[in-house]
């Protein structure tokens, strides 16, 4: 694709996104979970079922705020960042205007999103008159992104950057529909994520088209040196160390003993994926690699070789 070949998404927009389409999302006094439970295994270990089962909804309202918290980072530190200065046409890489407004409406869609997660702590903290612990300041992406960024040469880091962008937006659209499809939690929550996933899939098609198109212009040399960044990015984007520091933070306020709380650092410590081709955010990534027509060229194929099926 070409920059001239780039098609607005504009109507889709203005005739779908959350914005202009989904009324407010109230947080139901149900017996419904406000947080799955396949996304907090702590919960489902066997020192936690065995000594503090009564603690479970305290743990998936603690996790519930740190997705939302980790949402808040993302969207209004990280894409908001790169979509405006793109839209402002401030950015390295030159995008003709269509590719502009849409960088616009992702903005208004990241603060949107932003507002109404915000929006919906502090509805549960009302509901379920819980408090929530210390919440990280960074996420993995407020790491993984300078990491790479101050490896490679100033003019490359803004096209750098959209990538690691568009990488980190088609990862949380999968993440966010297996969110929406539990039937387990709660019908607000499921509709706070089905409405999020809706603007996310556009979003995740625009960062492909952009990378598409920056791709196809970008001389070998300077795709050489972004492709050698990938496999430092994919090690810093998929660690798991400031989940596990949220985990143990979480077990510390837990209302337990000194020794069950030794036993479940013990067992969340086990919980981290291995940063290869069995992680299951590797799939989502790859097809962001796929769309994005990057992954046909032999210097990402030799770069991602460790991670490739």
């Amino acid at each position: 694709m070409s920059a001239l070949e780039y098609r607005s998404f504009a109507e889709a927009w203005e005739a779908r996104a959350t914005i202009r389409t989904r009324p407010r999302r109230l947080v139901e006094d149900d017996q419904r979970l406000i947080y799955p439970l396949s996304r907090q295994p702590l919960v489902l270990g066997a020192t936690f079922q065995r000594e503090c089962p009564q603690l479970r909804d305290f743990v998936l309202v603690q996790s519930l705020y740190k997705f939302i918290n980790d949402v808040v980072i993302f969207e209004t530190e990280i894409v908001d960042r790169t979509a405006r200065r793109i839209a402002k046409d401030r950015f390295a890489v030159r995008f003709p205007f269509a590719c502009r407004y849409d960088a616009m409406t992702v903005v208004v869609d990241e603060d949107y999103h932003a507002l109404v997660a915000m929006d919906f702590l502090q509805q549960t903290i009302a509901l379920t008159g819980i408090e929530p612990i210390a919440l990280p300041q960074e996420i993995e992406l407020s790491r993984a992104i300078p990491t790479v960024l101050e490896r490679v040469p100033e003019a490359l880091r803004d096209a750098l950057e959209m990538i690691c962008v568009g990488i980190a937006e088609n990862t949380l659209t999968d993440d966010v529909a297996a969110f929406a499809r539990d039937d387990s939690v709660k019908s607000s929550v499921k509709g706070l994520m089905a409405d999020h996933l809706l603007d996310e899939g556009r979003h995740s098609s625009f960062w492909a088209r952009l990378t598409h198109i920056y791709w196809h212009t970008a001389p070998e040399e300077d795709r050489r040196t972004i492709a050698n960044m990938l496999p430092l990015f994919l090690e810093q984007y998929l660690t798991s160390d400031i989940q596990q520091a949220f985990d143990c933070t979480l077990i510390d306020a837990l209302p337990v003993s000194e020794t069950v709380r030794q036993a479940l650092r013990e067992e969340a410590q086990g919980l981290a994926y291995p940063i290869n081709h069995q992680h299951p955010l590797l799939g989502n990534i790859l097809r962001f690699f796929r769309s994005s027509s990057m992954l046909e060229s032999p210097c990402v194929q030799d770069a991602l070789r460790d991670y490739l099926p």
